[in-house]
């Protein structure tokens, strides 16, 4: 009889340290998956911004382009 709690009462510390090691992994892996997510959204958001600054200076050179074609246009002989 005793051998049989002893055997239980190990099964169970082993059960135990089991979960308890499997639990740290998971949290270790969800929270290094956390991180990778940041970094990514990080890399959207910044294209997102160059993206906006490259229309921005895109429609500057348009009306840059215009501005210089009405004045070739001015000052064109007749």
């Amino acid at each position: 009889m005793p051998w049989a709690l002893i055997g239980l009462a190990g099964s169970a510390v082993g059960s135990l340290v089991g979960i308890l090691t499997s639990s740290k992994l998971t949290s270790y892996r969800l929270e290094q998956l956390e991180k990778r997510v940041q970094a990514h959204n990080n890399l959207i958001e910044r294209t997102y911004k160059l993206e906006e600054r490259t229309e921005l200076q895109e429609e500057k050179i348009r009306v840059a382009n215009h501005r210089i074609d009405d004045l070739e246009q001015f000052h064109k002989p007749d």
